[in-house]
């Protein structure tokens, strides 16, 4: 059955009810969309009209959405992402990165990776326009699925559902310890020389603590500290303090992670490879070819870097 356009809503009015359901009252959802209170409460009582339901109770302490508004609320934010994500494939249609690219990186590659890849991208595409957002891999694979991102540097391997990758580059651990650390003098070095040692990993959720398990198993009867920091930054300044050692990613020590510590930086013998790292997007997303495209600028850069070192 066809829906009668004078019962159809528009886009304006969605904005309206997701705004209310984010913001939990009308004035505060009056200001995040830029409207006046009046506006924001005629436009809601349209769309109540138009589906012939209460979606929202006023009351004393804001305004709280009826199960039907929060079906409602549900369905326009996914309505909404759809006709931004149409928006943005017709501006780039043909035209590679132009508009806004919302790109996510995890914490322990964003500060380290992005300062040299932004400008590269920017230089060769001065029309781009980048949403940066850090944060954990899962939280960043809902993004791509969810459409509020558009594509993501990762570590690998790492499957979903949803989510296509293609590699970009090994990154290797070096070993971070103490300055007058017995370690410090070795340069045979390797993962078996960990056994007796206090290893120290960042906190759970962290993608690059499994990476750096999976070394330490390969020393058997291995230990590793009851802590977990929030932070590579953290983790330097413990070890600058004599709480153990750990494994630090070489794309993070080239970046300067351990700059002004009282630490050391030991290679393996034979280098141990911790991750290898690469971009991550929606599997048959609009924006499938620039993801494509940016992982290529970066296996470019790593081969630069590689090259010069």
């Amino acid at each position: 059955m066809e829906v009668p356009a004078s019962s159809l809503p528009t886009l304006r009015q969605l904005q309206f009810l997701t705004a209310i359901q984010s913001e939990g009252s009308f004035v505060a959802a009056a200001e995040a969309v830029g409207v006046t209170q009046p506006t924001l409460s005629a436009g809601i009582k349209e769309l109540e009209a138009a589906l012939g339901a209460v979606l929202v109770e006023r009351g004393r302490n804001g305004a709280v959405l009826t199960p039907a508004g929060a079906e409602a609320a549900e369905r326009a934010a996914r309505t909404l992402r759809e006709v931004e994500e149409l928006v943005r494939a017709v501006q780039a249609a043909g035209k590679p990165f132009s508009g806004t690219f919302r790109l996510g990186a995890i914490p322990t590659i964003a500060p380290f990776l992005l300062p040299r890849v932004l400008p590269v991208l920017k230089q060769a595409h001065p029309r781009l326009r980048l949403q940066l957002r850090e944060d954990l891999t899962a939280r960043l694979a809902e993004g791509l699925r969810a459409r509020t991102l558009d594509a993501a540097v990762i570590a690998l391997p790492y499957s979903a559902h949803g989510i296509a990758t293609a590699p970009v580059a090994e990154d290797e651990f070096l070993l971070l310890c103490p300055e007058d650390h017995p370690l410090a003098a070795r340069n045979d070095l390797e993962p078996a020389h960990l056994k007796d040692e206090d290893v120290l990993l960042l906190e759970d959720g962290h993608c690059l603590r499994e990476h750096a398990l999976s070394v330490c198993r390969t020393a058997p009867g291995k230990r590793t500290a009851d802590v977990g920091a929030t932070s590579l930054a953290t983790l330097v300044q413990m070890v600058a303090g004599g709480m153990g050692v750990t494994l630090l990613p070489k794309i993070a020590a080239e970046g300067g992670a351990a700059a002004g510590a009282h630490v050391a930086m030991r290679p393996f013998a034979e280098p141990v490879v911790g991750r290898s790292i690469g971009v991550a997007w929606r599997e048959g997303g609009q924006r499938e070819e620039e993801a494509r495209m940016l992982a290529d600028v970066l296996r470019e850069l790593f081969k630069t870097s590689a090259n010069r070192a």
